[in-house]
């Protein structure tokens, strides 16, 4: 999830500047709402122009359904990961193949620097395959024709650059657009913690793995100083995270409440809330993707690099992290030693910094 939103930025940008090209994007299903609100795998964001149209800025609100690509492709790698000898992957496979291939692109760019990722590319037969000279699996680096070297610091920096190079234009800073899910919306706006009108804090206790989970007692501390400062706290259940939330809410006093969204669902949500606490994680990107005041709490990954990340939108963000943090992306269980460093006071403090823009939260954006 985090992949995809930090490529989001670079892929607006594209759809700004160019906005006649046709633009595709090989997804893991789980993901596709982040891209579009339909169920087919075929949907055209808007009529294709004729001939090619200068470069406009697109509307300061997102398109409803599909608004960024014209067509998403389906790559269930993780499915096929379980069954590798499967018959139905390798017919599954063939199936992609055929498509991307039926696609006819002129360019790929490879926004995630992985093994997998590198040989989707690949399976287009384009003959412009593009990554970084230095990318996060070194081996995809022999599957790119083109290697791009990069210098920025945030991978969105760095993923701006790739995207650069497939016509050798300098994109600028652009807000990512993300879909409009009229259900997701509709359930949303009867929620009785949006409804209430009061500022809307979301926490998110879950993360990828357990070195950069801060502890569940903690936030919910954090989570009860907000309910006392008069802030509705909702606490995100990700899938297989409901008994996590519940220790987050039981440590609250309960008063924090926890919600188990969808994904159309928690972007509806986000749209809503003013402000966010998380770690490194899939839904505190989300958030700076919509412009919402986050705080971050960040150990073993680097914030430089993955952190809350805002070029065009004023949101303020702050970020926790220990100096005795170690840039280590081990899937160890237990929470990193510097992580653990950080106290819920200081989280605390920070989210009180925030809650001026939290109260106008309410507000879908």
């Amino acid at each position: 999830m985090g992949d995809i939103l930090h490529a989001l930025p670079a892929v607006s940008a594209l759809r700004q500047m160019h906005p006649s090209w046709r633009i595709g994007w090989a997804i893991e299903p789980r993901w596709q709402a982040l891209l579009t609100a339909h169920t087919g795998d075929r949907s055209p964001a808007q009529p294709l122009p004729a001939q090619p149209l200068p470069a406009q800025p697109l509307p300061a609100q997102p398109l409803p359904a599909q608004p960024l690509v014209d067509q998403v492709h389906r790559v269930p790698t993780k499915a096929w990961g379980r069954k590798p000898l499967n018959p139905a992957t390798l017919h599954e496979i063939l199936a992609l193949r055929r498509d991307l291939r039926d696609a006819q692109y002129d360019a790929v760019l490879d926004l995630q620097g992985a093994i997998r990722s590198a040989v989707v590319a690949r399976l287009s037969g384009c003959r412009r395959i593009i990554g970084e000279e230095e990318p996060r699996e070194r081996p995809a680096r022999l599957l790119y024709s083109e290697r791009i070297p990069t210098t920025g610091a945030h991978v969105i920096q760095q993923d701006m650059e790739l995207a650069s190079a497939i016509a050798g234009d300098l994109l600028p800073p652009t807000a990512p657009l993300l879909p409009i899910d009229p259900a997701a919306e509709e359930w949303c706006a009867e929620l009785p913690q949006v409804r209430a009108g009061k500022p809307l804090a979301l926490i998110n206790p879950g993360a990828g793995w357990g070195a950069k989970r801060w502890p569940a007692e903690r936030y919910g501390a954090v989570a009860a100083a907000l309910a006392d400062s008069g802030v509705t706290v909702l606490v995100n259940a990700g899938p297989g995270e409901q008994s996590l939330a519940a220790a987050v809410v039981a440590a609250s006093g309960n008063r924090a409440g926890p919600i188990v969204c969808t994904l159309p669902q928690l972007i509806a949500l986000t749209r809503r809330i003013g402000l966010l606490i998380a770690g490194d994680t899939g839904p505190l990107h989300l958030a700076c993707a919509l412009g919402k005041p986050v705080v971050g709490i960040y150990g073993p990954t680097d914030p430089s690099r993955n952190g809350p990340y805002s070029a065009e939108s004023a949101a303020p963000f702050r970020v926790l992290r220990s100096p005795a943090s170690v840039r280590d992306h081990s899937r160890r269980a237990e929470p990193e030693a510097g992580l653990l460093t950080i106290q819920p006071q200081a989280v605390i403090a920070s989210a009180l910094e925030l809650l001026p823009l939290a109260a106008k939260g309410n507000q879908p954006k």
